[in-house]
């Protein structure tokens, strides 16, 4: 039999913190120095009686032996109701913290404890019982101290309503212990049986059953609870097995074969494109049928999947620049909040105005009443200013995304040691040139549209052209029915009730001219710019999302990384992104044993899958033959004994936590200053309440539900 202590640092700690604390590593032969030992553990976590109580680091007592049982129990410290000279409110948050932590957690089966010293309403570990577990399914309840009832008394009833399950209701029922306080001087276990059972064999106590009072059918109850509860998680646990499994398999994978020499980092760079070039062909493809890619819903998942992210990009430039991509806005309303804050509204007269005394600066040889043509091109390059800074801020996101994409295979496909390199050395040049590459061909799309005049073969100028003027020209004629027919709106059925002179109002609408030869000239160069913007606008839409984001960049970028650039690379370059680090071959041999240790926790899991509980009453059975029954006695669990002395002189429980374990019986205590160090792990056994057969010499790698007990 040996003993040994460690510490188990809380995630909170500093990495500095958890290597200190992770050091501290004593064994024993026996139990005589275990005190000053768990002292010292103290003193390395900061607890001290007048200082720091409390800490959420894990002291772990490990006691292996072939008699000793496959459990592991976590002493959880005392609920505080209040913060006292010894105890701050620090650490009545703490505690509770701590407590809720195991308690939350699916699989524990919680033992919450309540003393019948006090009113079972006020005592708080109920309240978090009920929060942790809200249908009460894995919570039994135990009511300590019965014997400081007086009998006859409401009380003593309400604690025998309570113990009946008829009151607060748990799925596994309520217990009743009478346990020899510790006060009264030396004792033993004997002797705490005949006192127990002569307590529950008189009084309120006598009618009840006899299956809810005592420790040894407690022991018998538990037995079949806990060994219900890991017949009903094996499924889960064995899929929790399967995941981490495949995980450790996914980081074994990114770590690749060990590489020593050059011919090895080569080869492994030769696996990574491999990897890299079929995830881009996919990422590009739209199919996402990769686990790389991940969930749709989530941003990262979004961010992979970069065909998807680069049609919406082209999507929203289109609407951006449709709306934001000319300098001034015709409109005739007031209202110009749908009008972007980037562009000018104007009314067609005043745009006229303008272009009137644009056209006296560039007059040519053109006779009156019609317009230099060049007249088109400099309203065209006016009009079209905003292009350029719309378009390259579209190319930067795009680039960034692209950039956000080659990051994440990176990481995906190899150690993070060497996807940094990669993304240093290979992925940020290639990308950088890749800018510069988007840049120039964007350049040069904007050059015809900034210097050239405008020219388009698109019978698509003319339908717009015509469409603009019949829409002007419906709106003028509009006026004149309206004046001729005396209405004011043409959009009610309007019936002749005298006779009119239609010649006259053919006339009117033949008549309809346009007095000042100058403005017609405008209003029609305006209407050729608008129908010429909206041409130019369209293909240069294409123009970018083609010969830009898909030409210059989605297609490349599955040529960044290949084999055949992996064989041109330098010793040197192949050296420093693929060699192996020391911190590296730690990792591959640590996954190693992990993967190894998982995939025998998995066997032995489902070789105990058909395990059922038939009843709580019944003895447990199952359907592998090799698996053995277990009796009370060789449940290997007990309780014997549940008080404890508190800073006030009262008694308080103890609150063993059992989850599962290997071979060794490891107690897990987040240590507190104001606990009692015991002399042997005897004693420490009695005041947790636990006493334990040494008939258990099986490796379990599934032994125990865990249990969180009560409060203070």
């Amino acid at each position: 039999m040996g003993v040994s202590v460690s510490i188990v640092p809380h995630q909170a700690r500093t990495e500095s913190e958890r290597l200190a604390l992770s050091s501290f590593h004593e064994k024993l032969e026996g139990f005589e120095g275990l005190p000053n030992l768990i002292e010292n553990a103290k003193a390395a976590m900061g607890i001290s009686t007048h200082g720091k109580a409390f800490s959420k680091d894990l002291l772990r007592v490990e006691v292996s032996g072939p008699d000793r049982p496959h459990l592991t129990i976590v002493d959880l410290p005392g609920l505080i109701h209040s913060e006292t000279k010894q105890q701050s409110a620090s650490d009545v948050e703490l505690v509770q913290d701590v407590v809720q932590s195991y308690m939350k957690e699916s699989r524990s089966i919680i033992l919450a404890v309540v003393s019948a010293k006090n009113d079972y309403a006020n005592q708080i570990v109920l309240k978090l019982a009920r929060a942790a577990d809200k249908k009460g399914n894995r919570t039994l309840g135990v009511i300590t101290k019965p014997d400081t009832l007086i009998a006859g008394s409401e009380s003593e009833a309400m604690y025998v309503s309570l113990a009946r399950n008829q009151d607060v209701e748990f799925r596994l029922g309520w217990h009743v212990l009478k346990n020899m306080d510790s006060e009264t001087g030396e004792w033993s276990l004997a002797d705490r049986g005949v006192k127990q059972e002569e307590f529950f064999s008189q009084g309120i106590w006598e009618d009840m059953s006899r299956s809810l009072l005592g420790v040894d059918t407690l022991r018998s109850r538990l037995s079949k609870v806990l060994l219900g509860q890991i017949a009903a998680e094996l499924p889960s646990l064995i899929d929790e097995i399967d995941i981490k499994s495949s995980a450790c398999r996914n980081r074994l994978d990114k770590l690749g074969d060990p590489r020593a020499t050059l011919t090895e980092q080569q080869l492994y760079l030769f696996q990574l494109s491999q990897s890299f070039q079929s995830l881009v062909k996919a990422a590009v493809d739209g199919t996402y049928n990769d686990p790389f890619f991940g969930d749709a819903k989530s941003e990262l998942g979004y961010q992979k999947r970069i065909r998807a992210v680069m049609q919406n990009l082209n999507l929203d430039f289109a609407d951006n620049i449709s709306r934001r991509g000319h300098c001034r806005k015709v409109t005739e309303s007031k209202n110009t909040s749908h009008i972007s804050k980037d562009v000018i509204p104007i009314s067609r007269d005043k745009f006229i105005d303008h272009i009137q005394h644009l056209m006296k600066r560039t007059k040519g040889r053109e006779l009156p009443g019609t317009f230099n043509p060049m007249i088109v091109s400099d309203l065209f390059l006016e009009q079209s200013v905003p292009w350029e800074a719309i378009a390259r801020s579209h190319v930067d996101k795009v680039w960034k995304a692209a950039k956000e994409f080659l990051g994440h295979a990176a990481a995906y496909v190899a150690d993070a040691t060497t996807s940094k390199a990669l993304f240093q050395k290979i992925f940020e040049p290639a990308l950088n040139q890749l800018l510069g590459t988007l840049n120039e061909k964007t350049t040069e799309l904007l050059t015809p549209h900034q210097r050239s005049h405008p020219i388009t073969y698109n019978h698509y100028f003319t339908e717009t052209l015509q469409k603009l003027r019949n829409e002007r020209n419906h709106d003028e004629y509009s006026e004149i029915v309206k004046r001729f027919f005396g209405v004011s709106s043409l959009e009610t059925p309007y019936y002749v009730d005298r006779n009119h002179d239609l010649c006259q109002l053919v006339s009117d609408l033949v008549q309809y001219t346009e007095p000042d030869m100058n403005r017609f000239a405008c209003s029609e160069a305006l209407d050729c710019m608008e129908a010429y913007h909206k041409v130019a606008l369209e293909r240069f839409i294409d123009d970018i999302a083609n010969e830009v984001i898909e030409a210059k960049l989605i297609s490349p970028l599955g040529g960044i990384f290949t084999p055949v650039a992996v064989s041109a690379m330098s010793a040197d370059l192949v050296t420093s992104m693929a060699g192996e680090s020391e911190e590296n071959r730690a990792q591959r041999e640590q996954l190693t044993k992990q993967l190894d240790v998982l995939t025998k926790g998995s066997d032995t899991c489902k070789r105990f899958i058909g395990v059922r509980l038939l009843s709580t009453d019944d003895d447990a059975s199952q359907s592998d033959p090799g698996f053995n029954n277990t009796s009370d006695e060789e449940s290997g669990l007990s309780l014997d004994d549940d008080a404890r002395s508190s800073t006030d002189g009262s008694m308080r429980p103890r609150r063993p936590t059992i989850k599962r374990s290997e071979h060794v019986i490891e107690e897990e205590t987040p240590a507190s200053a104001s606990d009692p160090v015991p002399e042997t792990l005897d004693s420490k056994f009695v005041r947790l309440g636990l006493g334990f057969s040494k008939k258990s010499k099986k490796r379990s790698r599934v032994s125990a539900a865990r249990a969180a007990f009560e409060e203070d």
